[in-house]
């Protein structure tokens, strides 16, 4: 039985014995939360109760259909339980709120070396544009969005209620998901 040795930027190819290279593509950390918050230099920038903590991540060629795709999968995932203990029930359903925060070290490529590379992620002034755009998408569903400081050392607080985390992308084999 082969154990894929890579767990950062890579994929194992039962068919080819090898870590495959992902394409990049807008990727999301997401997190059920009791209530979170973000501090940059000991001020509080952004909190939220009940909701979602979004780690975002931009790649080179994210676009608006990648922004449009994750803000809608987002507001509509159903992971908060309804009466029963489902996970029935979407932030949306629940009225909860999204603390966003970007962070490229969602590409860090560890496979080679000690330090990561994080040459797939999007150039600062791009991602900071796609991030602003992201968070506008967001709130055009009604929800409440808060947010760290794009570029900024911060500190981020929250308590996974769950715990339930979730990786998404936007992208499979160069196409949109549907």
């Amino acid at each position: 039985m082969l154990i894929p040795a890579s767990f950062c930027l890579g994929r194992f190819s039962p068919l080819h014995n090898h870590v495959e290279k992902e394409e990049e593509t807008l990727r999301i950390v997401l997190q059920r939360a009791k209530d979170a918050r973000v501090t940059v230099d000991g001020r509080v920038t952004g909190a939220i109760d009940r909701g979602l903590v979004l780690l975002v991540g931009f790649a080179e060629g994210d676009g608006e259909e990648d922004l449009r795709y994750l803000a809608e999968k987002v507001v509509n995932l159903r992971i908060f339980e309804d009466e029963q203990g489902k996970m029935n029930r979407s932030l949306l359903d629940v009225g909860g709120g999204i603390l966003s925060v970007s962070q490229f070290t969602l590409y860090g490529d560890c496979r080679k070396g000690r330090r990561p590379s994080f040459t797939a992620a999007a150039a600062p002034e791009i991602a900071s544009r796609l991030y602003d755009r992201f968070n506008e998408l967001l709130r055009s569903h009604g929800v409440k969005v808060e947010t760290g400081i794009f570029g900024a050392m911060m500190q981020v607080s929250f308590t996974n209620d769950g715990p339930v985390t979730l990786i998404l992308e936007s992208r499979e084999n160069g196409r949109i998901r549907a």
